[in-house]
């Protein structure tokens, strides 16, 4: 069956959102802000500010709010002359104060820094050009052997190459292309590395050098050629720069490329606004009946699987096995549509014949294979559990487009009312012991002033009695669950 695949590019002063959507279904979004851009791909001109033997790294000064953290194996190749036992120990290759080139591997993530890497690579349409390193390769995932040769074949003969100190890899949308395309990208990156060169020979502090293209013209630069049929934009300047960059580099998506002009606003084709909200929420319902509980904290994201609804038409290891192989699609779709990344634990539904284990298995692997960031799955435990990770370079979907709950900082959960009003009791009975005041007056949320009122009325009597203080109550419509104040008066 043909699969009909679609780009559409949403476009603000603000903000630039990106869908990809297969066959009416969306697969994934990006989103960027103009003051908030991601920073994987920039290089720094950087200073090294702590070097850490027992870690085996460093903390580099970039300009930015946190430095930048840098581990000794994205220091140096060993492949190009250096030392094996020099590139372990990063003593013997960075100290404080040094002046080095790095570039942003991962954003900032939570608390984190970014995490940094000597080893700069540059990427154009179909080159990454690696300026440190000579070597030459060609991309895996172009399947034929004599393709791959001639590529590489190719690159030699090219002068810029040949000139050059440093090396190249043959990107997979380079299959296919000739000698003038190929030269073209490279003698496009050099002078970009050249330019990289002067501004980090200039500055005196640690600053950017280089900024990866914005979002609209990454898609056009990393888009797998022959996958995508239309790209639609809702910006007539934004479609202008794409075509200028298209015309330069990408000559085959010129047909694809177009204005959108429909009465509704882009996002509303195919209910892409209504499936990013819900991508928001932590609970995914399946056609079936059954659903996923998704969980994204710090450390890693549990995704738990339940049959709900679903009741089968056979028996329960049936209903079973049909709920966790209909997960196994939702899964991996939600993992590219909420980018979620870092280790990831999946909760299958206990299946006893392990013909329904492999299966499953199977079949999440394949789904797997759709995603172009880089997956490994172990087997499934005795427990029912499926670890997984999943390459992290940017934050998900959920921290850029959210913020930590106000009310409950995040825990998912607030303080009953009941449990508010006996911590103000424990408050009032231990400033009495402090302080000598004739009555007290608390401020809390109308929940929790009803409580006190009512239900421990009869504890605020006997604590007055206790304290032979006047104790009033007041409640603030602003104040949250779990804030109260105690004023002496």
């Amino acid at each position: 069956m043909h699969n009909e695949e679609k780009v559409l590019v949403n476009v603000t002063p603000n903000e630039t959102r990106v869908a990809w959507v297969e066959n009416g279904v969306l697969q994934e979004v990006w989103v960027e802000r103009a003051n908030k851009r991601g920073l994987v791909g920039n290089i720094y001109f950087g200073k090294v500010d702590r070097v850490l033997p027992g870690m085996q790294a460093a903390f580099v000064n970039i300009g930015l709010e946190r430095a930048a953290f840098l581990h000794v194996s994205d220091i140096c190749h060993k492949s190009i002359g250096n030392d094996d036992e020099d590139c372990e120990d990063i003593t013997k290759l960075l100290h404080q104060g040094q002046k080095i080139l790095v570039q942003v591997l991962k954003d900032p993530l939570g608390t984190k820094g970014a995490r940094v890497s000597m080893q700069v690579t540059i990427p154009s349409r179909m080159l990454v050009y690696m300026p440190v390193e000579k070597t030459l390769g060609v991309s895996q995932k172009i399947d034929s052997e004599e393709e791959r040769e001639r590529l590489r074949e190719m690159v030699k003969t090219i002068p810029e190459y040949d000139d050059s100190e440093g090396g190249v890899i043959v990107r997979t949308v380079a299959e296919g292309a000739d000698f003038h395309e190929m030269r073209a990208d490279m003698i496009y990156l050099q002078r970009l590395w050249s330019g990289v060169q002067e501004k980090s020979q200039s500055a005196k502090n640690p600053c950017l050098v280089y900024e990866d293209l914005p979002l609209y013209l990454r898609i056009l630069r990393d888009i797998p050629l022959e996958r995508i049929e239309k790209i639609r934009v809702d910006s007539m300047e934004t479609l202008g720069k794409m075509e200028q960059f298209i015309k330069a580099y990408v000559m085959e998506l010129e047909d694809c490329l177009g204005l959108y002009q429909g009465d509704r606003p882009i996002f509303d084709l195919y209910n892409i606004e209504e499936e990013i909200q819900t991508a928001l929420n932590t609970r995914v319902n399946l056609k079936s009946g059954g659903y996923l509980i998704i969980d994204q904290t710090e450390a890693m994201t549990t995704i738990d699987v339940n049959t709900g609804a679903f009741v089968g038409h056979k028996n329960l290891e049936e209903t079973i096995y049909r709920t966790n192989l209909e997960a196994t699609q939702a899964i991996a779709r939600q993992l590219r549509l909420r980018n979620l990344g870092g280790i990831i634990i999946l909760d299958l539904i206990d299946m006893e014949v392990p013909e329904h284990q492999d299966h499953v298995l199977s079949a999440l692997e394949k789904e797997l294979l759709k995603d172009r960031v880089k997956t490994s799955i172990s087997e499934i435990s005795n427990l029912g559990l499926v670890e997984m990770t999943r390459k992290r370079t940017r934050e998900s979907l959920e921290r850029t487009l959210c913020e930590p709950c106000l009310i409950c900082s995040g825990r998912g959960s607030v303080k009953t009312a009941e449990t508010v009003a006996y911590e103000i009791f424990r408050e009032i009975t231990r400033m009495a012991r402090t302080f000598d005041a004739e009555k007290y007056r608390v401020i809390a949320a109308e929940s929790v002033v009803s409580r006190i009122m009512d239900e421990e009325s009869s504890s605020v009597a006997e604590l007055e009695a206790f304290l032979n203080k006047s104790i009033r109550f007041q409640a603030e419509s602003t104040y949250a669950a779990e804030q109260f104040d105690v004023v002496m008066m």
